[in-house]
């Protein structure tokens, strides 16, 4: 099988990609960081015996590399059954991506938005083939605010990555609908807790993890969910869920809205450039 996994350098990412690696897949490791990247697919290279771990940069914060990255693969790889679309960003301080796009919902939700349009056609050549997008038990607190989308007249970094991890869930939905019969499924995931790099951006954040680290998952624990939607045989043709401790879980009311989970998907072609029917 061949998987690629975004911001597998370091936490959850980097877990999902050692455990795939130890069942033999041929893992893309799929980040930002080269360096880090790298040191991250060798050390998982020399634990699990498995050459075929390799690195291909991808900036979720920037369209062109996203093109880029989707042309290198679709160019060198005849095959791809699971796509992990793992990386994220966590309470950032106001910014943009190189497109325009308030941080959060750029990265975390149209990054992989266009990464997945980009990549679908080889998944479906290679079905069985899985999406899975790791959102949070934060979309409970998201709402997809389209007056607006990047927080220009009101913005709040807790909440901006709470509408973002939202709008994984929303994309998850509507795209398993659009994906009926295909023999793709695409399915959500909460991964808990964890004891990772995600709240670097927050100070006080850090501060709590630290003093509650005890009751934290460690990357390894959190990464079981994702690995779970990626690779248990009674979840063949499951789709269109979200899971929590490798178990479905309650969806907020706002993620179960059809109506804008279609808006949304449209908004997001839109703002890409792209038209996905």
């Amino acid at each position: 099988k061949v998987a690629i996994i975004t911001g597998a350098n370091t936490g959850i990412g980097k877990e999902t990609a050692r455990d795939l690696a130890r069942r033999g897949a041929r893992v893309i490791v799929a980040c930002r960081d080269i360096a880090k990247a790298e040191a991250a697919a060798s050390e998982i290279r020399a634990e699990t015996g498995n050459q075929q771990v390799t690195v291909r940069k991808l900036d979720l914060a920037d369209s062109k590399s996203i093109r880029e990255f989707a042309e290198k693969f679709l160019a060198e790889e005849k095959e791809l059954h699971i796509l992990i679309n793992n990386a994220g960003v966590m309470l950032c301080p106001y910014s943009k991506t190189a497109d325009g796009f308030e941080m959060h919902l750029g990265v975390n939700h149209l990054g992989h938005f266009l990464l997945t349009f980009l990549l679908l056609e080889r998944l479906k050549q290679s079905a069985p083939a899985r999406i899975v997008n790791v959102s949070s038990l934060a979309h409970h607190a998201g709402r997809i605010r389209f007056h607006d989308l990047h927080g220009e007249k009101s913005y709040n970094r807790g909440l901006a990555y709470c509408h973002s991890k939202l709008a994984n869930v929303l994309f998850t939905r509507e795209l398993a609908r659009r994906l009926q019969g295909t023999k793709v499924t695409a399915n959500a995931l909460h991964p808990g807790s964890v004891r990772s790099e995600l709240v670097r951006h927050s100070f006080v954040m850090m501060w709590l993890w630290k003093i509650f680290s005890f009751f934290l998952k460690t990357p390894w624990e959190g990464a079981q969910t994702s690995v779970h939607c990626a690779v248990a045989e009674e979840l063949e043709s499951v789709t269109g869920q979200y899971f929590s401790d490798c178990q479905p879980a309650y969806v907020s009311p706002w993620g179960r809205d059809d109506e804008t989970a279609k808006k949304l998907w449209s908004v997001s072609c839109e703002l890409l450039g792209i038209q996905w029917d």
